[in-house]
């Protein structure tokens, strides 16, 4: 499977190290935001690689939701019951919950569609900061802090019409930026392609943090820091 250069399994426990981490972020997801760097301060898996390892091990549904409870720091040690139910959570070995899933439906264990699914998810969550978000926070004249920057990925769902597909697109249908405070909601609704056809649906939210007033100039700034991090 094309995911496992980027976790390291021991019977049921795994451990993604901070270098096994920011691989996956920048050579699979294209996500160059500074806390998946292997010595970041406040260093976190990405939650997309920790989807990823979920539908590598379990399987995929064609109905999901995934809601995250608590960021990944280098080398946790996480288990993973070998039977799990329709609702189940990914923990450490102290209990500390990160990850909570539900499911529906029928699973599917093919590598082909679950590498295909990864693949186009993780692509779209790539193209989230520069293509959508900065044009919502402008949209809406606010903006992250640009010294520390922070997108909090906090929930995604999706269904599937079917299982018959070998390759598969991710289009953004809808978005929203809801502002309280500092605090701003974003929810991010997409279409699964495959073939030129909708196979299916989802959901995406996001949160932004240290919400201030807009200024185009220091917004372009950490988009350039963003691209230059990207090309170096």
């Amino acid at each position: 499977m094309f995911l496992s250069p980027y976790f390291t399994k021991q019977d049921q426990s795994v451990f993604i190290s901070a270098q096994q981490a920011s691989d996956f972020a920048k050579k699979v997801a294209e996500d160059f935001n500074p806390i998946h760097d292997v010595g970041a301060k406040r260093f976190c898996v990405p939650g997309d690689l920790l989807f990823a390892l979920v539908l590598t091990e379990y399987g995929l549904s064609p109905n999901m939701q995934f809601k995250f409870a608590g960021m990944v720091g280098d080398n946790v040690e996480l288990h993973l019951d070998k039977n799990v139910t329709d609702q189940f959570s990914i923990c450490d070995t102290k209990g500390k919950e990160y990850l909570h899933i539900e499911r529906q439906g029928e699973v599917c264990k093919c590598d082909v569609q679950t590498a295909a699914f990864i693949k186009s998810y993780v692509a779209f969550s790539g193209l989230n900061f520069i293509h959508v978000l900065m044009p919502m926070m402008k949209q809406h004249q606010v903006m992250i802090n640009p010294e520390r920057p922070l997108v909090i990925y906090e929930s995604m769902s999706f269904h599937l019409e079917h299982f018959d597909f070998s390759t598969m697109s991710l289009h953004l249908a809808e978005q929203s930026l809801v502002i309280n405070g500092k605090r701003g909601d974003v929810t991010l609704t997409f279409e699964l392609h495959s073939e030129g056809k909708v196979i299916g649906s989802g959901v995406k939210t996001l949160v932004l943090s240290g919400l201030r007033e807009y200024d185009d100039e220091k917004a372009q700034q950490m988009c350039d820091r963003y691209e230059n991090r990207k090309k170096s």
